[in-house]
Formats: C-alpha cells, sequence, structure tokens
C-alpha cells in the first residue's frame, strides 16, 4: 500500500533532535487513541517482526508506561516512558528511557524529552514528535541504533491498525 501521506525525519545536531511529522489516515481523536492506550499501543508500537506488550501503563501527568518490544524468537527490549504533561487530543510530554523488566531506567543509554503533537490535517490527523537529547551523542547513538528505520516500520503498522480500526 503506497500513499502520498506526509513523513518528515529530520536530525538537528545542533539542537540534538529528532523531528518526526507523520500523517495518518484517521481522524485526531482515534489516532490519539492509538498512542495513548495500551491495548492499541501493543497492536503496534514496534517496527515489524517485534511485538509490543505492556507491563504496566498510567496514562495521566506523573504516570507512566512500562513495556517490552519483544522478538519472535522471545527477546525482550524494556521501555519506561514517563508523562509530564497532557492536554488531550492535543499534545502530550514524556521522558523516554530504555529499561529492565522490573522498571529501572538504563543509565547507559540515551534518555530523551518527548513532545508529541496532534493536529487535524483535512480528515487525517498529522502528529509531530520531537525527541530532544542531551546531546550530540546520545543523538548520534539512537540514529545508529536505526531510530528512522525502527520509527519508519512502527508507523506503519499503525496505518494499518487504523484501516482495521476505521472499517
Amino acid at each position: 500500500m503506497k500513499n502520498n501521506l506526509q513523513f518528515d525525519f529530520i536530525a538537528d545536531k545542533e539542537k540534538n533532535t529528532l523531528t518526526i511529522r507523520r500523517e495518518f489516515l484517521g481522524d485526531r481523536p482515534l489516532v490519539w487513541d492509538c498512542y495513548t492506550k495500551s491495548e492499541l499501543l501493543d497492536q503496534w508500537f514496534a517496527p515489524a517482526p517485534l511485538t509490543t506488550k505492556t507491563k504496566s501503563m498510567d496514562f495521566r501527568e506523573g504516570g507512566h508506561w512500562h513495556y517490552a518490544m519483544v522478538e519472535p524468537n522471545g527477546t525482550e527490549y524494556w521501555g519506561y516512558t514517563e508523562y509530564v504533561k497532557i492536554k488531550p487530543i492535543d499534545y502530550y510530554t514524556s521522558l523516554d528511557a530504555f529499561s529492565n523488566e522490573a522498571g529501572e531506567i538504563n543509565k547507559d543509554l540515551p534518555r530523551a524529552e518527548w513532545l508529541v503533537t496532534f493536529t487535524d490535517k483535512g480528515e487525517n490527523a498529522l502528529v509531530e514528535t520531537i525527541v530532544t537529547y542531551k546531546s550530540l551523542s546520545d543523538l548520534e547513538t539512537v540514529i545508529q541504533m536505526g531510530m528512522e528505520q525502527g520509527m519508519m516500520a512502527t508507523l506503519e503498522k499503525l496505518d494499518a491498525l487504523l484501516i482495521t480500526l476505521k472499517k
């Protein structure tokens, strides 16, 4: 399925940021739900062939999402997101980190601030994610880890989920 939906991936090495803009075939409330409800996140938030499983989620200011991306062979990569500020269907900010199954932050890998903004683009939703790292080396680490390819593959899974949700 090839479409002309907007997709921008911009690395700014002066500001240590990644800006990801992505248009989705779904209205803003539906796309917001896909980003903020664990039962929907578990269906798309990992690049294929990985799957996602939520250990715990409390989507509120001061809350968190503790999850794993799981390879077909069972290998798990844990993440921990702390929600800082939330304005429903407009934006949220969070702190994102690699963790272990117990939710302890891995201080050897980059932690980032995320600002995720949801706007209308005609009948579609446009999601802009600005990820800010503490240093250029942190930014370069995640780029080398395949962040761009991973985000592209992950967001394609959200496209497929939105098609099923709109039926």
